[in-house]
């Protein structure tokens, strides 16, 4: 399976430069990288809703400004950002993303690898889906960059799987670099199918769509795998999730972190990491406390009894 797994989660960098100061995103990049974390996943429109400027681009410019100052440290860690959903007015939002035009592809990926001082790009995701441009257009911008050495490989963020599915087999057909990574909204707790989520843009991973990649061998990342910190504070729980499925599984969870003296995100974590198929969780912390509980998670290695009790497979 071609997951570019590398050492467990991502570290999510959405809040650097706006939220989090660089001296606070800095001390999280150090400690990640110091406990063996690999992956940074950022984004070109990060974080222009809490940026004064109304665009993104302050996350890329901390991560390059922190690569700058520690040289060599480039060999130990990865970068996955993404394109297509960076304002192009301040202040417009969603209603003047990039979007996904080959003119659009190429610039976006400038101003990243310029913001980050890089020469590659190791995973580029197309961040959110783009009707109005021909997918065979996409497909083949999106492939040029990989041949031509400035990307590494490519992912789809917030697309339909029929949509991926389409994407990749125009990329055989014509012979270019095609996804091999799918991003999701992917937890150990689920919604109401089809119960509207306040943040724009979010996909669920459906079990089709995990199907669909374990089936086809695809590398499967999953953000929001935290729930906004709702595991440790249920009162940030939102409604979408709030029905009796959820009962059983928080009292299975708790059981299961009570028999490995675990928090409720490291086994959500492992639960994730260990599972079928596979799952690189992007994981946001805002201070290292968080981030040292998160990187705990990968010693903590589920049995598979637990796993059945966590999914509801045996008596309880």
């Amino acid at each position: 399976m071609d997951t570019l797994n590398g050492n467990g989660f991502a570290l999510g960098a959405m809040w650097f430069g706006t939220r989090l100061s660089e001296k606070t995103s800095f001390a999280l990049l150090d400690r990640f990288v110091s406990r063996g974390g690999r992956w940074l996943d950022t984004s070109d429109n990060y974080a222009f809703w809490a940026s004064p400027s109304g665009r993104g681009g302050a996350s890329e410019t901390v991560l390059g400004e922190w690569l700058r100052r520690h040289p060599g440290v480039r060999d130990d860690v990865s970068i996955s950002t993404k394109v297509g959903a960076n304002p192009t007015q301040a202040g417009a939002g969603a209603a003047s993303l990039e979007g996904l035009a080959p003119s659009a592809i190429a610039e976006a990926v400038a101003g990243s690898l310029e913001r980050l001082g890089v020469e590659t790009i190791d995973l580029l995701w197309a961040h959110v889906e783009d009707r109005t441009v021909p997918l065979e257009d996409q497909v083949e911008a999106f492939g040029a960059l990989v041949a031509d050495g400035g990307v590494g490989r490519l992912g789809a963020s917030n697309h339909a799987t029929w949509r991926v599915e389409r994407a990749r087999a125009t990329a055989r057909a014509r012979d270019v670099e095609p996804f091999r990574f799918v991003q999701l909204r992917h937890s150990y707790l689920q919604p109401v199918p089809f119960a509207p989520l306040p943040e724009w843009g979010h996909v669920i991973a459906s079990p089709e769509a995990i199907d669909y990649v374990a089936s086809e061998g695809l590398g499967m990342w999953a953000y929001t795998t935290l729930l906004g910190g709702a595991f440790a504070r249920p009162e940030r729980l939102q409604e979408a999730y709030r029905h009796p499925d959820t009962e059983r599984r928080l009292a299975a969870l708790d059981r299961v972190a009570r028999r490995w003296d675990a928090t409720r995100n490291q086994v959500v974590l492992s639960w994730l990491l260990e599972g079928s198929p596979v799952v690189t969780p992007i994981v946001g912390v805002s201070d290292l406390a968080q981030l040292d509980e998160a990187m705990d998670a990968l010693q903590l290695h589920l049995q598979a009894d637990d796993r059945d009790e966590l999914d509801g497979r045996q008596p309880e």
